[in-house]
């Protein structure tokens, strides 16, 4: 079972047992974590697809680590002035290990028990 999630202005493909590195999230270390934007869900039989979001769904996750990225070099040079700026800069992320995808068990009524109670 696989679902994409939406969360820090990106989707992010995940399952359960996944390790994501999502943009930094205001959670603590240890503390677990939940997010209930779930684009699309999908097990072994049958694929659902939300309007924007599948309602009843949520992903839960547990936070491992909130740390720094690699630094990039951001270098801007303009040709003939003698205009060089170097500067660095190292994007935050939260480390969060997906441990469950919750689907709620609804009712679905067909089309005929749908007209039946409205005939009564």
């Amino acid at each position: 079972m696989y679902a994409i999630i939406e969360s820090c202005g990106k989707q992010y493909k995940v399952a359960e047992g996944d390790v994501v590195f999502f943009e930094k999230l205001d959670t603590e270390e240890g503390k677990k974590v939940s997010f209930d934007k779930v684009v699309l869900v999908s097990d072994d039989k049958k694929v659902e697809v939300g309007a924007p979001y599948v309602k009843g769904v949520k992903v839960e996750g547990k936070v491992l680590a909130n740390g720094k990225g690699k630094k990039i070099v951001v270098y801007r040079y303009k040709a003939k002035k003698n205009e060089r700026r170097t500067q660095g800069h190292r994007q935050p992320y939260t480390k969060v290990e997906i441990t469950s995808i919750k689907v709620a068990a609804e009712k679905k009524e067909t089309k005929t028990e749908a007209k039946a109670e409205a005939k009564k």
